[in-house]
């Protein structure tokens, strides 16, 4: 076994990247507090070919040295708009028939493996703050909420772990 040489990935250049088809999956990072995870999500969401990512409230925006530093260029890749009011940004996305997948724990959440896609359906999965998770106006309008199954003491993933675990779930149910 020997490792692949960068040259042999046969990775796509930004401008390749942008005329790609990509998965109909938006991310949307609720007021998601810290740089570095920002800059992970964006890396993860160019890995899957998503379309887009919403940064909402307090979430970091490029350019932005921390935020760069885990992305390692996916900020140039990705299309991104950064939104205020997450309420604006969802009901726009359910008028035009995306479904609103919260990633949180809740009353109602379904466990990850239980989560089936329709590859026919459009999907805005919300990932919310490090501490306080998805805001209270996200649960008001979500579609459903998905949650990942955790078998040790702690509640919850970081914010970017969670978002690679979700769309390698939704990458590898919808192939």
């Amino acid at each position: 076994m020997k490792k692949t040489k960068i040259e042999d990935l046969k990775r796509i250049e930004v401008e390749e990247f942008k005329k790609s088809i990509k998965h109909d999956v938006i991310i949307i990072l609720d007021n998601v507090r810290s740089l570095n995870n920002v800059g992970s999500c964006f890396r993860t969401s160019d890995a899957f070919l998503i379309k887009k990512i919403y940064l909402t409230g307090l979430t970091g925006t490029p350019p932005n040295r921390d935020i760069e530093r885990t992305a390692l260029g996916a900020t140039q890749s990705v299309e991104w708009e950064h939104i205020k009011n997450i309420n604006e940004i969802e009901q726009k996305l359910k008028k035009d028939n995306w479904k609103i997948v919260l990633v949180e724990q809740t009353n109602k959440s379904i466990n990850l493996k239980n989560f089936i896609p329709n590859p026919l359906d459009k999907y805005a999965f919300v990932f919310g703050n490090e501490v306080f998770g998805v805001s209270d106006e996200s649960l008001k309008i979500a579609d459903l909420a998905i949650e990942i199954p955790q078998l040790g003491t702690k509640h919850s993933f970081n914010v970017a772990v969670s978002l690679g675990i979700v769309l390698w779930d939704y990458y590898s149910k919808i192939k």
